[in-house]
C-alpha cells in the first residue's frame, strides 16, 4: 500500500464497517457532548471490553458529572462503581487525582491538546487523541494496537511503536481520514485482521496488503 491508495482503502473500509457497532467512547461523546465524560470514559475503556466499560460508565455517571464530583467519592466507593473494568484500582487512583491535577495545571478545565492531556494522571497519547477528537471535535489520530499493527501490515508505514506510527500517519494521512482511520481499523482488527491467524481469505484489502503473500499459506 502506498499513500496514493489511502482514499481507496478508506472507501473499502467504510463499506465494510460503516454500520459496525460504535465504540463505547463514541457513544458517550454523542450522548454527552462533554469532554469530561469523554475523558473519564476513555480512561475506563483501556484494556476493557466495551460492554463492561458502558456498564461502569452508567453507574459512575449517575454520581459524577464534573471533576469536583470525584472528590466526594471515597476510593473504595469509586472502585465499586467502576469494577470490573481492567486495572480498576489503578484507574480509581487516577480518577481521584484528576480534579487536583486539573485545578493545578488548567484552572479546573479539561485541556484540548494532546500534549496537555498527557500531563493528567492515567492519560497517554491514545487516550489524549481520543479526547481531542471526540470531546473537542478536533483532528487527531488515535493509534492503538490495531491501528499500529494494520498500518504496518498494509505497508503504509514501517514503524516499531504506536508513537512512531502516530507520527508517521500524521505526516502522510490526509486530515479528513484521521478520525475514521482509527474507527475502521479497530473494527477491521477485531473481526478480520487479527494479530494471530488473520482471516485473509476474502479480505477486501488483499490487493493493498504487503503481507498478501501469506494468504496462500493460511488458506
Amino acid at each position: 500500500m502506498t499513500t496514493a491508495d489511502i482514499p481507496a482503502v478508506n472507501r473499502l473500509l467504510k463499506r465494510a464497517f460503516v454500520n459496525a457497532p460504535a465504540p463505547v467512547v463514541d457513544l458517550i461523546a454523542a450522548q454527552t457532548r462533554d469532554p469530561f465524560h469523554v475523558l473519564v470514559g476513555t480512561i475506563l475503556s483501556a484494556r476493557t471490553q466495551d460492554a463492561t466499560t458502558a456498564a461502569a460508565c452508567r453507574r459512575l455517571f449517575q454520581r459524577v458529572n464534573a471533576p469536583g464530583d470525584l472528590r466526594t467519592l471515597a476510593a473504595d466507593e469509586l472502585e465499586r462503581l467502576i469494577y470490573p473494568v481492567g486495572f480498576y484500582r489503578d484507574k480509581t487512583r487516577h480518577l481521584k487525582a484528576l480534579p487536583d491535577a486539573l485545578d493545578a495545571r488548567f484552572g479546573g478545565a479539561i485541556p484540548n491538546t494532546v500534549e496537555a492531556l498527557c500531563e493528567l494522571p492515567g492519560v497517554g497519547r491514545k487516550t489524549a487523541n481520543l479526547v481531542v477528537a471526540l470531546g473537542f471535535g478536533k483532528p487527531a489520530i488515535c493509534v492503538d494496537v490495531h491501528v499500529h499493527r494494520i498500518s504496518n501490515r498494509l505497508g503504509l508505514v514501517r514503524t516499531g511503536t504506536p508513537f512512531e506510527t502516530e507520527m508517521a500517519l500524521r505526516a502522510i494521512l490526509p486530515v479528513r481520514y484521521w478520525r475514521t482511520w482509527n474507527s475502521y481499523l479497530v473494527a477491521f482488527g477485531q473481526t478480520r485482521c487479527r494479530p494471530v491467524s488473520p482471516h485473509c481469505a476474502g479480505c477486501p484489502l488483499t490487493a493493498f496488503c504487503s503481507e498478501r503473500r501469506l494468504i496462500a499459506a493460511r488458506s
